[in-house]
């Protein structure tokens, strides 16, 4: 059973969500937040597996919570809630460590996907609105010393430019003629090489890096 906690300050939002979330017979809404506290102490208590954080909310909003959420003792996963009027909100909680963020008008399945994707431990970077968001920041900020070509094989390099487009694991297998389990492998040893929690913080590293530049093609 994949525990969620809602957290979103108007109750109408958390009320659609609950219902979306209540006909999968394999999730279960553990808690819901009104505001950026309550989402961390919640987090704190009742140890869900994905976090459905809203970036506006009273006391602390949903980029400071993220942060707080991913530093405790074995975080939950965080699905950032967006419409998209505070992109930089939206990348900076991307860069602490969310694995990825959804649309407020998002539909039922869609909905339902994302949870188990990310409680899976895999990060929601499918829509194509993620890879412009990273390139949008990222192309303000300055370049950090390209670490990857010094510890990634030139296959994983390759791997990590392919995801940092966008492209799933089936489509990378399918791009470099080989078999799904050995991208999912290729994956595995560039995050655990360069320290990264998952994809979502490994696209924004190829980003930030230079291993990938803004509006390039794949």
């Amino acid at each position: 059973m994949i525990r969620v906690l809602l957290a979103d300050d108007q109750a109408l939002v958390r009320d659609g969500f609950r219902a979306l979330i209540d006909r999968d017979p394999e999730m279960e809404v553990v808690a819901e937040a009104s505001d950026g506290v309550e989402a961390v102490s919640l987090a704190r208590s009742e140890h869900p597996d994905v976090v459905l954080m809203d970036i506006r909310m009273p006391r602390v909003d949903g980029l400071t919570a993220t942060k707080q959420v991913l530093a405790l003792a074995d975080p939950p996963r965080v699905l950032v809630l967006t419409t998209f009027d505070r992109n930089d909100w939206v990348f900076e909680a991307l860069k602490a460590g969310a694995s990825g963020f959804l649309l407020k008008d998002v539909r039922g399945k869609q909905l339902t996907d994302a949870i188990r994707t990310v409680a899976e431990g895999d990060a929601l970077l499918a829509p194509s609105i993620t890879r412009r968001l990273i390139e949008e920041f990222v192309a303000h900020t300055p370049s950090v010393p390209l670490r990857a070509s010094q510890l990634l094989t030139e296959r994983e390099l390759e791997v990590l430019r392919l995801l940092a487009g966008g492209l799933s694991n089936a489509e990378i297998a399918e791009r470099l003629v080989v078999e799904l389990s050995t991208v999912k492998t290729h994956v595995n040893r560039l995050l655990s090489k360069l320290d990264l929690r998952d994809r979502t913080q490994a696209v924004v590293y190829a980003y930030e890096s230079g291993l990938v530049v803004r509006g390039a093609g794949l």
